[in-house]
């Protein structure tokens, strides 16, 4: 499979983008794992011509995670056509449009799946990243509004007609969300009757190994994107390569590899937000990363009843999933750090970071 010059060779596995979820630190040990494509949280472009600190922070790319692709939404296409070229400037891989968002805020305004109700003006969106980009141009969206409204043969036959070098589709409406199955028979007749010439990713429902393998063999599709699968679970990647290899599903990564990935999640955090924010932020994490675990719910109190990043790491250094009201001990701090990798204490490198504009 290629976009433009990437090579990803037969079946590769991509990480969605995800709001809150695909940052740095994740993506990297997503990488690790075996991830052949990332993608960055969705970035406002409205955001990015208005100088928001966020929006900025959000175009970190590191050269370990490469390949990359920088997602940017808007509904305005004057603020889509300004922003694509601060976004070019980082040197992401690939720029990929999100046509695909079904969050209300986003919507509302054209952005999202919301332009599915508005092809005409996807198509100009569309366009208008194409002319300004200097790299390929990705396009990720659902199969439409809603069920009276799908029109995706027409929309990838017309996305490809811009000049997009790849398509990723969730088979699912906006009107779905996240409910009910995904709609995997329209990624078949996607690819045998939508794309031509570009690949075609598919998403949706590539919650395990066994059914990211079943999406390749019942679809076709060229790429798996994962999403909510990958969410606490990074090792997601090499299991399904390892299943498709074998046959058989891996072993669960152990208590003890959990610990140390979430120690070293942590760690990444807070070098690259600052200690307060990335202990804050990684609270979302725990319930994904400890889920179907004794006592889980224990530790995800006591993980975030902790500030900084020193006590975090006590509690979970010192933890016994086993142990019915698991005790923590205080003066645990010298061993906690001593379990982490030596690795994880190095900083990030300095990342791919574009200029802000200057007022006029």
């Amino acid at each position: 499979m290629h976009i433009g010059s990437l090579d990803f060779g037969e079946r590769p596995l991509f990480l969605a983008p995800m709001e809150d979820v695909s940052d740095p630190p994740f993506r990297m040990l997503c990488k690790r794992f075996g991830a052949d494509m990332m993608y960055t949280e969705f970035i406002s472009s409205g955001g990015l011509i208005h100088d928001a600190d966020d929006a900025h922070q959000k175009l970190d790319i590191y050269e370990e995670e490469r390949p990359v692709g920088i997602q940017i939404f808007g509904g305005d296409l004057d603020q889509v056509r300004a922003a694509t070229p601060l976004v070019d400037a980082i040197g992401p891989d690939v720029i990929d449009i999100n046509f695909g968002c079904p969050v209300r805020k986003i919507v509302r305004k054209d952005g999202g799946a919301g332009i599915l109700r508005n092809l005409p003006k996807m198509e100009q969106l569309t366009r208008a990243v194409v002319e300004e980009a200097t790299r390929p141009v990705t396009v990720k969206t659902r199969l439409g509004w809603n069920d009276e409204s799908i029109q995706i043969l027409e929309v990838a036959r017309m996305l490809e007609a811009c000049g997009i070098k790849a398509l990723a589709v969730h088979a699912r409406t906006r009107a779905q969300m996240y409910k009910g199955e995904a709609r995997w028979h329209w990624l078949r007749k996607l690819k045998a009757e939508g794309v031509r010439d570009i690949p075609l990713i598919g998403n949706g429902d590539a919650l395990d190994p066994e059914r990211i393998e079943a999406m390749f063999d019942e679809t076709g599709v060229d790429a798996v994107m994962i999403g909510r699968g990958a969410i606490g679970n990074p090792w997601i990647f090499r299991d399904a390569k390892i299943y498709r290899e074998t046959g058989e599903m891996p072993p669960e990564p152990t208590w003890e590899e959990r610990i140390r990935v979430v120690a070293e999640h942590l760690t990444l955090k807070c070098e690259w937000l600052g200690e307060r924010t990335g202990v804050l932020e990684m609270r979302r994490m725990y319930s994904g990363y400890f889920k179907g675990f004794r006592n889980a719910s224990t530790l995800r109190h006591l993980l975030m009843q902790e500030d900084d990043q020193e006590g975090v790491l006590e509690v979970l250094m010192n933890f016994d999933e086993h142990q019915a009201d698991t005790q923590v001990a205080v003066p645990a701090t010298r061993a906690a750090q001593k379990a982490v990798p030596a690795a994880i204490q190095a900083k990030l490198p300095t990342p791919s970071r574009a200029k802000k504009p200057t007022a006029a």
